[in-house]
C-alpha cells in the first residue's frame, strides 16, 4: 500500500500542518518587534499573519481529530495553503516588501512549506478517493 492511501496520512499531514502554523505563528506573534527588526519585515504583518496562523493551527488540530478526516475541508486547507504560498512569491516577486535577505528567506521558506503541505494533502485526498469505501 502507498503511504498516500494509508488511512493516517492525511491526519498525519494535518497535524504537522497544525504543529508548523503553531509554531510560525507563535514566533511571529511572541516576537514581532525583533523580528520585524531581524528579517526587514512589516511587524503588523507579521503580528496580524501570526493570529492567523495560530488559529489555523487550532482549525487544522481540530479538523485532524475528526472521524473520518473532513473531505471538504482539507480541500479548503489544499487551496489555502496554495494561495498562501502564491501570496508569499507574489509579495517578494512584486516588490511590495523590501525585506533583507534573512526576510526573504523567512517567507520564501513559508512559501516552500505550505505549497509541500498542499501537495501532501492533495495527494491524500486523491489517495482516499482511489480507496475502496470498506477501508
Amino acid at each position: 500500500m502507498s503511504v498516500f492511501a494509508s488511512p493516517r496520512f492525511l491526519r498525519q499531514v494535518l497535524l504537522v500542518d497544525a504543529a508548523a502554523c503553531l509554531a510560525t505563528g507563535a514566533l511571529q506573534l511572541g516576537l514581532t518587534s525583533r523580528l520585524a527588526e531581524a528579517l526587514a519585515l512589516p511587524g503588523p504583518l507579521l503580528a496580524s499573519t501570526g493570529a492567523f496562523l495560530l488559529g489555523y493551527a487550532a482549525l487544522a488540530a481540530w479538523v485532524a481529530s475528526r472521524q473520518p478526516v473532513p473531505t471538504g475541508w482539507v480541500t479548503l486547507f489544499v487551496a489555502g495553503n496554495a494561495a498562501w504560498g502564491v501570496a508569499c512569491i507574489g509579495l517578494l516577486a512584486a516588490g511590495v516588501l523590501a525585506p533583507n535577505a534573512w526576510g526573504q528567506a523567512w517567507v520564501l521558506a513559508q512559501a516552500l512549506t505550505v505549497i509541500v503541505l498542499a501537495e501532501l494533502q492533495w495527494l491524500g485526498l486523491r489517495a482516499r478517493r482511489a480507496r475502496p469505501l470498506a477501508a
